[in-house]
């Protein structure tokens, strides 16, 4: 379980680095549809694995994944210039699928369920 600053510095490292994303970073694989949806700092503060989602199909996806590798430098130089840390975290980028998992969850519910049509009332036959 994550410490009281752990957890600020993770919310603190999401904001920023989602902006830096959506704002600064010129890289066309990185598209409005990436979102950074976690960070997880190391105990020490020193490394973090940010948590990336893409809408889009697997070829977008590794895209974004290569783009956010490729801007890992980039975004802790602009981490370092915004924060007031000692260490600036060395960036692991990893994906994250959780969206997906929760759409295809939705869709099961929603296949599984009687639809309005047959039972227009919403009673109990």
């Amino acid at each position: 379980m994550p410490t009281r600053r752990q957890s600020r510095v993770n919310d603190l490292l999401r904001e920023e680095l989602s902006d830096l994303v959506l704002r600064e970073v010129k890289d066309p694989r990185l598209t409005a549809v990436t979102t950074i949806t976690k960070v997880e700092v190391s105990p020490d503060l020193r490394s973090a694995r940010v948590y990336v989602s893409t809408l889009g199909d697997e070829e977008l996806k590794k895209q974004t994944m290569e783009g956010m590798e490729a801007a890992a430098s980039f975004l802790r130089r602009g981490l370092k210039s915004r924060l007031a840390l000692r260490y600036i975290p060395f960036l692991k980028f990893l994906r994250d699928n959780s969206m997906e998992n929760s759409a295809r969850l939705l869709a099961l519910i929603q296949e599984s369920s009687p639809t309005s049509e047959e039972n227009p009332a919403g009673e109990a036959e």
